[in-house]
């Protein structure tokens, strides 16, 4: 098979890897109430296996991508396959909260960063033309997983009891991610002898410190922190807000599969975006978008308007997340894509983490969501103004050759 093709392939394989490891983790929520039920143990106890799992995937990312710079993307997605597969297995079993969420938080949470920043390096690597929408795609198949593990983990549980629920999960996931991460593979830019010549073709030259020490790579973190810090929050409590605007439950979880879907189509049209006006200029206007979009939801009290709010929030917060990888990729040498994506994924994790923390800390400060969705318009607007400074690393300029006399 060519390159041209296969590359559609690791697509496609990023995609389902992607899809089984974040529906593995994002299982947590349908098991909380039948967990609780069963042991005794708070649900604030269990649900903080899921900020732990975020803190894990922050802390082991840079590490997963450079693991993947120096070894190759098979063997840390095989890995991270390996190890989700039998951390769900020994969650299952776990006999207190503690173990718990060790297991499920610290475990789950880096086995999931070994997928996120390696396929997202891979893909970014394979593409010179589409590069948008192929990261994009990749991005999407991660956005699957509310609607194919979730319900699979919901039907699971309404037959047996959870741990037998989640040690068939595991199963699951470890049928499906083993056998696809074979199909990955590296670059072929960096594959044989491609791989001393990466440096000649146009791209700066630089030294790994040199990248992290660089403004450009400053100012991709700390947007990603703020970008995700925004939707963080807005995502996790929206649910909880629209109850307390008395909407049943049963209809205000379907707000958060209104996000998902308008996601699955942000993401795909931000990527054509992107590789038409570039990602940067999309980017820019997508965080603006964002934070007008959070603060949009102070607004909403009936089940029609959170659709609305939701629908539009969805499609613009997700499709501005895989810009940053192509952004990293068109300043940054490829045989660093892991470490530097994982870096900014790292900071992306952590800004995700404070949202269930400072939607409850506001909410019990406040007794009101509204305050929640303002802070979150700020920080979104801070997203935007950081990633206005951004300015493009100077491409090298390749030795010319001279014409044959």
């Amino acid at each position: 098979m060519s390159n041209s093709t296969y590359r559609w392939v690791i697509v496609a394989a990023g995609g389902v890897l992607g899809c089984v490891a974040i529906g593995g983790m994002f299982s947590l929520p349908v098991f909380l109430q039948p967990i609780a039920k069963d042991t005794g143990w708070s649900v604030t106890g269990i649900s903080s296996a899921m900020t732990i799992g975020f803190l894990a995937m922050a802390f082991t990312s840079m590490a997963w991508g450079t693991a993947t710079d120096r070894f190759g993307p098979l063997p840390v997605v095989l890995t991270g396959s390996i190890v989700l597969a039998a951390s769900l297995a020994l969650a299952s079993q776990a006999p207190s909260l503690l173990a718990f969420q060790f297991v499920f938080g610290a475990l789950v949470g880096a086995a999931c960063a070994a997928i996120f920043a390696p396929m997202m390096a891979t893909v970014t690597g394979w593409f010179d033309t589409n590069r948008s929408l192929a990261v994009s795609l990749v991005s999407a198949g991660m956005g699957m997983a509310p609607m194919t593990m979730s319900p699979l983990a919901a039907w699971l549980v309404s037959g047996h009891d959870w741990r037998t629920s989640m040690q068939i999960v595991a199963l699951v996931v470890g049928a499906i991610m083993i056998p696809v991460s074979f199909l990955v593979r590296r670059p072929p830019a960096l594959q044989g002898d491609h791989a001393e010549a990466v440096s000649e073709n146009g791209e700066p030259p630089m030294s790994l410190a040199q990248a992290l020490r660089s403004p450009q790579f400053i100012i991709l973190i700390a947007t990603n922190f703020f970008c995700c810090a925004t939707h963080s929050g807005p995502i996790i409590h929206t649910v909880s807000y629209a109850v307390t605007c008395g909407i049943p439950m049963v209809a205000a979880v379907t707000i958060y599969s209104i996000e998902g879907f308008a996601g699955l189509g942000g993401r795909i049209a931000f990527g054509l975006m992107g590789d038409r006006f570039g990602a940067k200029r999309v980017l820019v206007s997508g965080l603006l978008l964002q934070a007008f979009g959070a603060l949009a939801y102070v607004f909403a009290h009936q089940l029609t308007t959170f659709y609305a709010v939701g629908a539009i929030f969805g499609f613009i917060y997700a499709g501005t997340m895989p810009l940053y990888a192509v952004l990293i990729r068109e300043n940054f040498p490829l045989k660093m894509m892991g470490t530097v994506i994982g870096g900014t994924a790292m900071a992306g994790s952590l800004g995700m983490a404070t949202g269930p923390l400072a939607g409850g800390l506001i909410y019990d400060a406040f007794s009101s969501y509204a305050w929640l969705y303002i802070a979150s318009w700020a920080v979104g607007i801070g997203a935007f103004l950081i990633m206005m400074t951004f300015r493009p690393i100077p491409a090298a300029r390749p030795t010319a050759v001279p014409a044959p006399a």
